[in-house]
């Protein structure tokens, strides 16, 4: 096959070790000698789609969303093929991050995605209701999986209330890669892919809150939520909604939430008496509801307080809050 009157051929021997030790390193975090090696294995094979590719990968892993986007218009350019490559994928995620709206329309088209028009040609790609999902974010650091709801292939809002220390709040829009590491699935049967965050791409206002509640039963929790829901706001009970778990857990087909009676989670790393399914547990015992629970809100600094008086005053006897503290 003859691109731009080129003949296509195998890449080189030479093409290949370079390439190969160039992704050694960016597994070691050497990003800018893989840079060199991969800019010389482009230099060596120009007509290779794939090695314009690697180099928008790099560039992805960098978050240098200009060199990305070069890199991937050059990798399609030299495409042999239709709808589906991930090439389209790469320079959607560098797009949708320099919000270059009519490229990244292109980008989800070319890949095989229906895009709405509801934004006009020049506008983001609104509209195309991939439903929700879990990101997992800082996934270098001290990851967290939380929920959100998928704006384009690109993006995510988080509508879980995340943990301080992945320093992400409660509606917050982040940029996630392509390739999900692992699934969710809920007791109803349906699964949920799990996106890593590449970086923050719109920040929320709100800040999170925590809270120690003194909740006589489950009822008298879930109106906080409610109440929060209610005022366009979010609570969460941390006590029962974080699990511990190892990252190969993480990354694998877990349920959602700890199942029923007495079946346990085998991945569950959290302890009795500490956050998770297992903490509100006693040897040998099934669930045992705690009154005291940590509970995170998102809510602004000039209503978070009036919430929780307003959900005291609603039945005092078997509600009470303590120690609140913004956190993130």
């Amino acid at each position: 096959m003859r691109i731009f009157g080129r003949v296509r051929h195998r890449p080189s021997a030479s093409w290949r070790q370079a390439t190969d030790r160039a992704f050694t390193l960016i597994g070691d975090g050497r990003y800018e000698d893989a840079g060199a090696l991969l800019t010389r294995a482009a230099d060596m094979e120009p007509w290779l789609s794939e090695s314009w590719f690697n180099l928008a990968l790099l560039h992805k892993f960098r978050h240098d969303w200009e060199q990305a986007r070069a890199a991937g218009l050059r990798a399609v350019a030299l495409l042999d093929r239709d709808a589906g490559a991930p090439d389209w994928w790469n320079v959607g995620i560098a797009a949708t991050a320099l919000q270059d709206w009519p490229l990244a329309r292109r980008a989800w088209q070319a890949y095989g995605l229906r895009v709405p028009g509801d934004g006009g040609p020049a506008g983001e790609p609104l509209g195309m209701e991939l439903g929700s999902a879990a990101v997992r974010l800082s996934p270098e650091g001290e990851a967290e999986v939380v929920w959100g709801r998928r704006l384009d292939p690109a993006r995510m809002e988080v509508l879980s209330i995340p943990l301080p220390s992945s320093g992400r709040r409660w509606g917050e829009v982040v940029l996630h890669d392509g390739v999900p590491h692992g699934e969710r699935v809920t007791a109803a049967g349906p699964s949920y892919p799990v996106f890593d965050e590449i970086e923050l791409w719109a920040p929320s206002p709100v800040p999170t809150w925590v809270v120690l509640l003194e909740a006589a039963t489950e009822a008298d929790r879930d109106a906080l939520e409610r109440l929060a829901a209610d005022a366009g706001f979010a609570a969460e009970d941390w006590s029962s909604s974080v699990r511990l778990l190892c990252r190969t857990c993480s990354e694998s087909r877990m349920p959602s939430d700890e199942g029923d009676g007495e079946h346990l989670d085998p991945h569950d790393h959290s302890e009795p008496g500490h956050p998770g399914p297992l903490g509100h547990r006693t040897a040998g015992s099934g669930l045992l509801w705690v009154p005291e629970r940590e509970c995170g809100i998102a809510a602004p600094a000039g209503l978070v307080r009036g919430l929780l008086d307003g959900w005291v005053a609603d039945s005092p006897d078997t509600r009470e809050w303590r120690d609140l503290e913004e956190v993130c």
